[in-house]
């Protein structure tokens, strides 16, 4: 072999070799997300004994500062208008007007700028608690927190819900 032509390869080899280094690329943080006109969340008020028709709904930010509030008056429905240019999480939170034995504050978050209807309720709250757990309130936390909450039986993973011997579903293993 030509000495030439046996650097000029091994100069190739090694420039894509460059020692098992691979390039280190940074990934960028996302971008926080916002409202970008005046937005309407609305939904119902629940606990596990039905509709909840009295309390004080607040809209927040992380941060504490308070964006919007109303009262529920008979109905467990509300409606909360959030400013124009609001940096998302939005924290809802429901307290009842006079507090009974196991009840307390209801929480819901808003993480993403496409939804507009929030239901409050247990199964919210503590998907909102165990996402401020895992790291605060991301669109990622929030979704890992509602997959943990929701609790679906090892026989009820399978395609649709089947039921049964999965080798025999569909006829059999494709």
């Amino acid at each position: 072999m030509n000495p030439c032509k046996f650097t000029a390869s091994l100069l190739i080899v090694g420039s894509l070799c460059a020692c098992n280094q691979e390039p280190k690329t940074k990934i960028a943080a996302e971008a926080p997300k916002k409202y970008e006109t005046a937005v309407s969340l609305q939904g119902a008020v629940s606990d596990n004994n039905g509709l909840i028709k009295s309390g004080k709904i607040k809209a927040k930010t992380e941060k504490g500062e308070l964006l919007a509030e109303t009262t529920l008056e008979k109905s467990a429905r509300f409606q909360l208008t959030i400013p124009a240019g609001t940096t998302l999480p939005v924290i809802l939170s429901f307290s009842p007007i006079e507090v009974k034995a196991g009840e307390g504050e209801m929480l819901s978050v808003a993480v993403q700028p496409s939804i507009s209807k929030y239901d409050i309720n247990p199964l919210t709250t503590a998907i909102a608690k165990r996402a401020k757990d895992l790291g605060g309130y991301t669109l990622r936390n929030i979704t890992r927190a509602a997959e943990e909450a929701v609790h679906v039986p090892d026989a009820n993973k399978t395609s649709t819900g089947f039921r049964g011997d999965p080798t025999t579903q569909y006829g059999g293993w494709h």
